[in-house]
């Protein structure tokens, strides 16, 4: 397939999302009315809805859809199914069915372009033990692509945003700065080894991290997406009435990301993540610019943020290494809420 798909856009993957700023001001003021049923609904930002179907069963359900974050049309199906899959898994449930979400230009972009789509999406959904069950598409360009995805869970093991407990210790899942190696693949400064490690971290899916939370009792996580780490720890920090305290020479980076930072490519999302961030941030006077500003990246089809109980933390990182995410860290740590609800050293 020839059509390189990265020349339609200028913010791919989600680092096309609205800021969180003008997303928190159209959402204001539109809380729906109270629900017993609806375990976990928009008050807290979490990364799905969750309806309790029954006293053993609980429904979730998620969307998201985004522009190309690469020139490949089935490898962008793949990233655009696996990020979309990662909020089931952020919830700890399992995948059942998903629907093809698809904006389009048919006159502009050879067909066989949107079957190559739809082969990768479909491809990481048996992955994930779900079933495309149909979809909806429409004539739109820059080409869009995405799924509606709901799975299930127990009621009494849902996996939340707002649970951290101070000593609560921090594990990320996968490496930061996919958005920043897909700024620089656009203006030709990436290296073609680091970009290509990056998509094959997009495309892994959260499947495994999720299993082994539900597996040590994990009741607060979130997969870190177009918000960056700091904005999706911050709905954490602030949903749990705690704090955070980060390590930043902890953070787990992709290879060249740093590098590209320092050169100057830095997405324009994630200055927006940081003006949406910093007032309720205390930045070490130490602390390296180009680690902060890989905190506010949008990360696309990013890993999971798990809050580890203290005295399991240690044993839950080795089996997340024995089971195939070797690049789990320890970044951090709960506190109790304490002035600004995060810090980073």
């Amino acid at each position: 397939m020839n059509f390189d798909l990265l020349s339609t856009v200028e913010y791919g993957g989600c680092s096309a999302k609205l800021p969180p700023d003008a997303l928190a001001g159209a959402l204001s003021g539109l809380l729906p009315p109270g629900n017993k049923n609806l375990l976990v609904g928009i008050s807290t930002h979490d990364d799905a809805g969750v309806y309790k179907l029954t006293d053993d069963l609980a429904l979730i359900q998620t969307t998201d859809f985004f522009p190309p974050v690469c020139s490949d049309p089935y490898t962008f199906g793949k990233i655009a199914a696996a990020n979309a899959l990662s909020d089931v898994y952020a919830m700890g449930g399992t995948v059942i069915t998903a629907m093809n979400l698809v904006m389009f230009p048919s006159q502009k972009i050879p067909l066989e372009v949107l079957r190559e789509i739809l082969r990768g999406g479909q491809e990481k959904v048996q992955e994930a033990g779900g079933v495309i069950a149909g979809g909806h598409t429409i004539d739109d360009y820059p080409p869009k692509y995405g799924l509606a995805v709901s799975g299930i869970v127990h009621p009494d093991r849902i996996i939340r945003n707002d649970r951290a407990v101070p000593g609560d210790v921090l594990i990320l899942t996968k490496p930061l700065g996919t958005g920043t190696l897909v700024a620089g693949q656009r203006c030709g400064e990436a290296r073609e080894e680091d970009y290509r490690t990056a998509l094959v971290c997009m495309e892994t899916l959260n499947r495994t991290a999720s299993e082994i939370m539900q597996k040590f009792d994990v009741r607060c996580a979130t997969d870190i997406t177009g918000f960056g780490l700091l904005g999706h720890a911050l709905n954490m920090a602030r949903g749990s009435g705690a704090s955070i305290r980060f390590d930043s020479t902890s953070l787990p980076l992709l290879s060249g990301a740093y590098e590209l930072i320092d050169l100057g490519c830095i997405p324009g999302a994630a200055f927006r993540n940081l003006r949406h961030v910093e007032a309720h941030c205390r930045f070490g006077g130490a602390l390296d610019y180009n680690l902060k500003m890989l905190m506010t990246d949008a990360q696309t089809s990013g890993g999971m943020l798990i809050c580890a109980p203290s005295h399991r933390a240690e044993e839950m990182l080795a089996a997340l290494h024995q089971s195939g995410c070797d690049q789990s860290t320890v970044i951090g740590t709960v506190i109790p809420p304490d002035g600004p609800a995060l810090r980073i050293y």
